[in-house]
């Protein structure tokens, strides 16, 4: 019996030492920053540590697939998985640096509908999988901008009956958009006026009226600070940094929809990525039903699954209502604009260096 004992004894550690040996090592994950990496963190990192014993090694980025193409091109890549933009996934799955997905092994939703019918649609892409529903909007300081309020994007640019400084990101998306809508364009016909060339011309216009009160920001972190010191009246950003902001630092800040500019972020492998297996692991369980719902508990995104929907609940705090924070609560989208990601692909670097120059101006 003895012997029994101790040679079941040994095969059982042997199958421990075997699954430890299989659950080690780590991945290195790319994602924006700040609120939005923190709920990636407590929705995704720690329960996938906990099941895997995977570790996730979080780094910070500005967005775009610069940094990733020049990793796979000098076939040195140190990146596993990659949060990005759906116009960046479009052209990196283009230009050939991120890993095609099998949307087929994905996890079915928690009610059992298959992943390519949970999904949201226009979330799933040949390299990508979307896990959130994200907008950039504008805010201000309910304490410094006085007893009349802003509410359109019109008022943005006002710079008349609320005079200050205004915050934008340094770069032409979304602020053509945002030009536009200002400039008495209905969003949803936002993309059909862009295609004439002269609309661009009618958006930089727009922009030159607030150009020299425009304070440029690049990462996600600067809008509320900017906001906090002082230094703008108003400032895009994107809208989970100002929830978080209200929420979590009791900050008066005040959220303005109209004229939004809605987007999905995705995971993407980049090509070459030294865990694929790994990474491809982490994607799938970071896009279950379950995580995606989990992480609107911490930030004001949505999760891109429709079977999360039911399941998002309150704020961490128990006392907010995440459903009404969310970029597509009904209320939020009366004028709001979906990107056109394939108009970014086909004209981001045509637009980028036309903004360059005329930010040098």
């Amino acid at each position: 019996m003895k012997k029994f004992l101790t040679a079941s004894l040994s095969i059982l550690a042997l199958g421990a030492v075997s699954t430890a040996a299989s659950a080690e090592g780590s991945i290195t994950a790319v994602s924006w920053g700040g609120a939005y990496t923190k709920s990636q963190v407590k929705a995704y990192h720690e329960p996938f540590t906990a099941k895997t014993g995977i570790k996730i090694n979080s780094v910070d980025y500005s967005g775009g697939i610069a940094e990733v193409k020049a990793q796979v091109e000098a076939g040195n890549v140190s990146w596993d998985i990659v949060d990005v933009e759906l116009s960046d996934a479009v052209r990196g799955c283009d230009e050939g640096i991120f890993e095609k997905i099998d949307h087929s092994t994905l996890p079915a939703g928690a009610d059992g509908k298959p992943a390519q019918e949970d999904f949201l649609p226009g979330t799933l892409h040949e390299c990508a999988v979307a896990n959130i529903v994200w907008s950039t909007i504008y805010a201000y300081d309910d304490t410094k901008i006085g007893d009349k309020k802003p509410t359109t994007m019109a008022d943005f640019f006002d710079t008349k009956t609320w005079a200050g400084k205004r915050g934008l990101r340094k770069g032409p998306k979304p602020n053509l958009e945002f030009a536009l809508i200002a400039d008495g364009i209905a969003a949803k016909d936002v993309y059909a006026e862009l295609a004439k060339p002269e609309a661009i011309d009618r958006a930089f216009a727009k922009l030159a009226t607030i150009k020299g009160d425009v304070v440029w920001w690049e990462a996600g972190a600067q809008p509320p600070q900017l906001l906090a010191d002082g230094e703008v009246l108003m400032t895009t950003a994107y809208n989970g940094r100002i929830f978080n902001a209200v929420a979590a630092e009791n900050k008066p800040f005040v959220i303005v929809w109209d004229g939004q500019v809605w987007d999905i972020d995705l995971w993407a492998i980049p090509k070459g990525a030294p865990n694929k297996d790994k990474a491809l692991q982490f994607l799938k369980f970071s896009t279950e039903t379950e995580q995606l719902a989990n992480q609107a508990k911490y930030i004001a995104y949505g999760p891109a699954r429709l079977s999360s929907a039911p399941l998002v609940g309150k704020y961490e705090d128990g006392k907010i209502d995440m459903g009404p924070q969310m970029p597509t609560a009904p209320a939020n989208l009366t004028n709001a604009v979906q990107n056109d990601f394939e108009w970014w692909a086909d004209n981001q670097d045509a637009l980028n260096e036309r903004f360059n120059a005329w930010l040098a101006q």
